[in-house]
């Protein structure tokens, strides 16, 4: 089969589509023929040499798919050869095949298209497991969400809204804020002129947002603080804007506050954290909301796998709304 590969870490043109066994199933395995993948940022860091995959799993790039189901392993029941699905992955997306654990598997939600499905099971296990899984938000709620355009962001506002929650989101040009309008949010705030602290406050009455959920890390620590409520949450989970900051405890005390960074590549399948919990939880709760057109993927271009090189150039620039997929 073909796949991209990267044989010394850098930039786009790292990337090369070649040729490379094909991937076989262990008994609680299946193999998929793929149809699509998606391009997150944790690949870009891969092939750049900076996250390497958890042990046992794929050096290909790629954490999520969809296409055909073409083999099961000896003790996969519940799934059968030529069903459709879409995959959570540890590694591989980026070929013609991959193989998954049948318990990160999920169906197509009706009304998806089998190459659109692509751009749902990272951002939607990453989503859920953290707005509702960790934080367990209520209607009512206040949410600030970094980076409203992104793949994470536009799929956080449309559970959001879904869920009832009032909406805050940043992004930084006119056409991304009135995108993140369109998907529902409350607040839109321009980051390159506006202190999101303020106008957190000015749309919360002055008492700051229940929850947030943040990709930037380091940059927005002191600030993501700011911005909380009495009893409020931070979410990180991403370092966009570096890794080390310097943590105002006594503020954090001081709203009751509380911080939790997370990651979901590097999770154990099984038990209460683990993937398999979470891609059940998603299928019962989140897929619903899908299936009934209240959340939909949002994708902002679709480039052929071979150019793979042409999907990072994209997500480095900030050029696109949402996922880009790479189709075969």
């Amino acid at each position: 089969m073909h796949a991209i590969t990267v044989d010394n870490p850098g930039g786009p043109e790292a990337l090369c589509w070649t040729e490379v066994p094909d991937p076989i199933p262990g008994p609680d395995e299946i193999l998929i023929e793929v149809t699509a993948a998606a391009a997150n940022r944790a690949d870009l860091l891969q092939r750049q040499g900076l996250y390497n995959p958890p042990p046992g799993a794929s050096s290909i790039l790629g954490l999520e798919c969809s296409g055909i189901i073409a083999a099961l392993g000896a003790n996969v029941t519940q799934w059968s050869v030529g069903q459709p699905v879409c995959a959570l992955l540890s590694g591989g997306g980026y070929a013609e095949k991959v193989v998954a654990p049948a318990s990160q598997l999920l169906p197509i939600p009706r009304s998806v298209q089998i190459d659109v499905a692509a751009a749902l099971p990272e951002v939607a296990c990453t989503v859920w497991s953290n707005m509702m899984m960790k934080t367990k938000m209520t209607a009512g709620q206040s949410i600030l969400i970094h980076g409203g355009a992104s793949g994470i962001g536009t799929h956080a506002i449309q559970v959001a809204k879904a869920l009832g929650l009032r909406v805050a989101v940043t992004a930084g040009t006119p056409d991304k804020l009135d995108a993140c309008r369109d998907l529902g949010a409350d607040l839109t705030i321009n980051y390159r002129d506006t202190d999101f602290v303020q106008a957190v406050h000015s749309f919360t009455g002055g008492e700051g947002v229940d929850r947030i959920l943040d990709i930037m890390g380091a940059k927005y620590l002191g600030r993501n603080i700011d911005a909380l409520g009495n009893d409020g949450h931070l979410v990180i989970i991403g370092m966009q804007g570096g890794v080390a900051a310097e943590l105002n405890i006594a503020k954090l005390i001081a709203k009751r506050g509380s911080l939790t960074a997370t990651t979901l590549r590097g999770r154990p399948l099984d038990g209460p954290s683990g993937k398999a919990a979470i891609v059940e939880s998603v299928a019962q709760n989140l897929w619903p909301l899908v299936e009934e057109g209240k959340v939909r993927p949002v994708v902002g271009a679709e480039v052929p796998m071979s150019r793979a090189a042409d999907a990072h150039r994209l997500l480095e620039n900030g050029e696109v709304v949402g996922k880009v997929l790479l189709t075969r």
